[in-house]
């Protein structure tokens, strides 16, 4: 059976949440990616960063909780927690230009074999702006990619090359969609993990480049 919608990014967020380590100070992007919020491991002291000027953002409110002071960067309202710290913009982006984030999640548009990634900009199509996107993949040590494996009409958005305007040109570490976990690495993209309902052809078939598997094979991702 398919997934649905919601279940494809919240397949997706809870694997990115998995890669979070104490004491990380982390940078969601705006949409999929600030649903990983939700699903930080119970104990852990991860530090969410929103670049609007908040560091020590929580998960999304309960509506008896929503105070519409309280927002991250793409609008939504979200919760805070116990210390945290509010700031200029520009203290925000010294943050990040500064390589202070350790860990970046980003929606994507397409991305490349060599971890080129475009995510801004769709030509002929109105623009909000492309936000702190840029530097974010300049200045965050790793940069995690959220989106769904391919287009609406299934066509991929893992290509050999982007033709989108770029956000940033080998910028990307690792790509989580509903169907697999990849390494963007100098040898070209390995599929790490494989969603249980996938095959591996299934998710050759929706990928442009090759892609290169481990020793021994891809592991089962956990959903």
């Amino acid at each position: 059976m398919s997934l649905s919608d919601d279940q494809k990014r919240e397949r997706i967020a809870r694997r990115i949440a998995k890669e979070l380590r104490d004491g990380y100070y982390v940078n969601l992007g705006i949409g999929m990616p600030t649903l990983v919020a939700n699903y930080v491991p119970a104990g852990m002291d991860v530090i969410l960063q929103s670049e609007n000027g908040m560091l020590g953002v929580g998960p999304y409110p309960l509506e008896a909780e929503v105070d519409p002071d309280l927002i991250n960067a793409g609008k939504e309202t979200v919760t805070e927690l116990p210390g945290t710290c509010y700031f200029s913009s520009a203290d925000s982006f010294a943050m990040i230009r500064g390589s202070h984030v350790d860990l970046t999640v980003l929606g994507a548009l397409q991305v490349d074999e060599k971890g080129t990634l475009a995510n801004w900009a769709i030509p002929g199509k109105m623009l909000k702006g492309m936000g702190g996107a840029m530097d974010l993949v300049a200045g965050a040590k790793r940069v995690f990619i959220a989106m769904e494996h391919a287009t609406r009409d299934n066509k991929p958005k893992i290509l050999k090359k982007c033709t989108l305007p770029l956000t940033g040109v080998e910028v990307v570490d690792h790509i989580v969609t509903e169907l697999a976990f990849i390494d963007v690495t100098p040898q070209g993209l390995v599929l790490r993990e494989l969603a249980p309902d996938a095959t591996l052809e299934q998710v050759q078939s929706l990928t442009e480049p090759k892609l290169n598997l481990p020793a021994n094979g891809p592991a089962v991702m956990p959903v």
